[in-house]
């Protein structure tokens, strides 16, 4: 074979190579872009299902309007129970957290006997709170101050509007032991030597349900005390005027708040006590020494005199508070539940009555898994409407209850009331609503409505399409 033939040949052997190559390539490239047809038919495929199911489930739901109605209403119940009962708590648990803050850590009131759960002495006090005793209990170590006080009921009288209120009668300058962050209105003034002066608490100077004022400063009132004689045992009546030298601004402790102050020695004279008083303010060096201070007085009077720690007592009511608030939502949840159930009946009921709906589905193609999902859906639609719906009426629920249920909806921190019932009424809680638990009182509505359509749905994919049609 001579060089002109092999080269014909090498050429003849490379045209072949290079049409097979390119023939390879467009049997590759036909089957790419075939498979990419057969994934968009697929993935259009299912959207269309998607689509479908969705349209045949809520059509579902509209078919049967009343039933699906309060089977969406029992889960809108049982989920704005749970968002208003939390919102609720965590307003209560806020309450107090300001009261508790708004109390001096190093406070001990000490009193005459142990005192009963209603506030009156379990048994009668052995021994009497004169000047010598609180003169030992201010010489005690570690005690800062002692300060003694008189306490009564009084009904205040200012220009014939009547509000019933409790009385401190102290040092008036000695009221921020109580509270350290005490602030007073514009034009107060706090007046120690003056035995006519009055500092008056927010509630009683704004009670709840009151358009105006009860008192301003500057203003004269007429305070009346209702006493029994020891002597003839008759109900006398005592009452003396008092100008309103300042007034307190809203502090969030109700012991302040609720009442109104005189000095010690107006108290004395208006309640007949005679030097022997109610109670002494005790304030430690600092907290850390409270408990040592209530061992020295303890040990010195036994139960003879009894003590009060602030702080204790709010970390009492906190803990009942958490229990409380426990219980609520677990009676919430139950709710919740019974929704759920109701889901349950409403799908199983649906399911019996459309056997030959799903029959014909499954005759002309409809997947088992088809029918799973589109009883699923119709499960979600309930869950989520009731879910949100129910999030939406216990916001507004909250407020309802809370307006109902507190100091008449005063925007003031304290309680109080006019009427002659104003050391009696309920302090207003604010409901707190923390985004992290109301999505999860959505979620946990959409997930028990979803499980509650599970077994449904299920029952529904079983049926067999020749059953189906026969009934």
């Amino acid at each position: 074979m001579g060089v002109s033939e092999i080269n014909k040949e090498n050429s003849k052997s490379s045209s072949t190579g290079i049409s097979n190559s390119i023939m390879n390539n467009k049997s590759r490239n036909g089957s790419t872009i075939y498979a990419s047809r057969i994934e968009k038919n697929r993935n259009s495929h299912s959207r269309k299902n998607v689509k479908q199911i969705f349209i045949l489930s809520f059509d579902a739901l509209k078919d049967r309007k009343a039933r699906s109605a309060l089977t969406i209403l029992m889960v809108v119940v049982g989920s704005a129970l749970m968002v208003a009962l939390n919102s609720m708590s965590a307003g209560q648990a806020a309450f107090l957290n300001k009261q508790m803050n708004s109390l001096a850590p190093n406070i001990l009131f000490v009193t005459t006997g142990q005192h009963g759960f209603r506030g009156g002495s379990s048994a009668t006090p052995t021994i009497v709170i004169n000047t010598q005793v609180v003169n030992r209990l201010k010489s005690l170590p570690f005690v800062q101050e002692a300060v003694p006080a008189y306490q009564g009921s009084l009904q205040l009288n200012a220009q014939g509007n009547i509000v019933n209120s409790q009385i401190i009668a102290m040092d008036p300058q000695k009221v921020k032991l109580i509270n350290p962050s005490l602030q007073l209105v514009e034009g107060s003034a706090i007046q120690p030597n003056n035995p006519s002066a009055m500092l008056v608490g927010d509630s009683i100077a704004h009670p709840p349900g009151m358009s105006t004022p009860f008192v301003t400063v500057g203003q004269t009132l007429r305070a009346t005390f209702s006493y029994v004689d020891t002597n003839t045992g008759q109900t006398k009546d005592e009452s003396k005027s008092f100008v309103i030298s300042g007034i307190i601004q809203p502090s969030g402790n109700n012991q302040i708040d609720r009442a109104v102050i005189i000095n010690e020695a107006s108290g004395n004279s208006l309640f007949h006590k005679a030097g022997k008083h109610d109670q002494v303010i005790i304030a430690a060096l600092s907290a850390d020494y409270v408990d040592t201070v209530q061992q020295e007085i303890t040990s010195i009077y036994g139960k003879n005199i009894g003590i009060v720690v602030p702080k204790a007592l709010m970390q009492t009511r906190q803990r009942f508070q958490s229990g409380n608030s426990a219980f609520t939502v677990a009676i919430a949840f139950i709710a919740l539940l019974v929704g759920a159930v109701g889901i349950i009946t409403t799908l199983y009921t649906s399911v019996t009555e459309r056997t030959k709906e799903i029959g014909t589905m499954k005759a002309i193609g409809a997947k088992s898994r088809f029918i799973l999902v589109l009883f699923l859906v119709e499960a979600l639609f309930i869950g989520f409407l009731g879910a949100t719906l129910g999030t939406v009426s216990g916001i507004g629920g909250a407020y309802i209850l809370t307006s109902g249920f507190g100091s008449s909806g005063d925007h003031r921190g304290g309680g109080g009331g006019g009427g002659g019932g104003g050391a009696n009424a309920s302090p207003h809680i604010t409901p707190v609503f923390v985004p992290r638990d109301l999505m999860t009182v959505w979620s946990i509505s959409v997930g028990l409505s979803l499980a509650a359509g599970l077994f449904p749905a299920w029952k529904a994919s079983r049926l067999s399409p020749l059953e189906a049609l026969r009934r």
